[in-house]
């Protein structure tokens, strides 16, 4: 497995690919790598011949007071992870080699109106952050598929709605969440959490999942469903900053004839953000 810092080695390795007629995925991440990381690699490599993973800490996907700095970067310990799957090659660019100009010169790719809600309120500028640094591995990488988890739901509707918009010649393809034993989905920021928040933290899910099985039973009272959900994360000690039933197509409010749902939430506890959602068709 190959470890490519700078674009012009990247430039060289894709070439090469395309000469011999292979396809190429990109898996975009942050680093930190975990088995649902390892999931999306596995599920790249269904689609294509050669598989990217790029490993970048995004500046401009964090707010002034989140954790840019503190964000774990363990680059020796993925490629490790990574020689045991089937990844070709690691994309390990600096934040120069991402933005040429500078971050404050940037240009910047926003998608509009799905971004206004629940992550892209709390975080503002997030989705502008993911959606240009996105784009700019799509130029670099020029890959047939890249591959999202649905831990982040909104973030892959974004990126989504941006590729097709931009008639980018790119499928996106959306990976399970992964989750421990107890329901918790797989997430970098987990490690945040102390032993006494990671005891509780599965809540999250088993909320969610108890509001799916009630959409599934035909409830339809959408706005008292997500008051008494938020109400029973509050009481297990979650600060929340949303939990929202929407269509699972787009996130507009659905009416109570729409088949595809999605029950998203966002909550904090302690030092930990974390997210969730669960998938309904009813």
């Amino acid at each position: 497995m190959l470890v490519v810092q700078n674009k012009q080695e990247l430039a060289e390795h894709i070439a090469e690919w395309r000469h011999n007629d292979e396809h190429v995925a990109l898996v975009p991440t942050m680093g930190n790598l975990h088995a649902g990381h390892v999931a999306l690699v596995e599920l790249a490599r269904e689609h294509a011949e050669r598989v990217v993973v790029s490993i970048f800490v995004n500046p401009t996907q964090f707010g002034e007071d989140e954790d840019y700095d503190e964000y774990p970067r363990t680059l020796e310990r993925d490629a490790r992870r990574l020689k045991t799957v089937s990844a070709d090659l690691i994309f390990a660019p600096d934040v120069e080699t991402m933005y040429p100009f500078g971050v404050e010169n940037a240009t910047t790719v926003s998608v509009p109106r799905i971004t206004e809600n629940f992550c892209g309120a709390s975080r503002p500028g997030h989705f502008d952050g993911v959606t240009t640094v996105v784009a700019r591995l799509f130029a670099l990488v020029q890959p047939d598929v890249a591959v999202f988890g649905q831990k982040d739901y909104q973030q892959q509707l974004v990126i989504r709605h941006m590729a097709e918009d931009m008639n980018l010649p790119i499928t996106i393809i959306t990976g399970n969440t992964i989750r421990d034993d107890d329901g918790l989905a797989l997430s970098s920021r987990n490690s945040y959490l102390s032993d006494e928040q990671r005891a509780q933290a599965p809540e999250l899910y088993r909320v969610l999942e108890s509001v799916g099985n009630e959409l599934q039973d035909g409830r339809r009272n959408f706005a008292e469903i997500e008051a008494a959900a938020t109400q029973r994360l509050a009481d297990a000690g979650f600060d929340v900053e949303y939990f929202a039933i929407r269509r699972a197509l787009n996130l507009e409010v659905p009416d109570r004839d729409c088949d595809d749902l999605v029950v998203l939430a966002a909550a904090r506890m302690g030092e930990a953000r974390l997210i969730d959602n669960v998938v309904v068709t009813v």
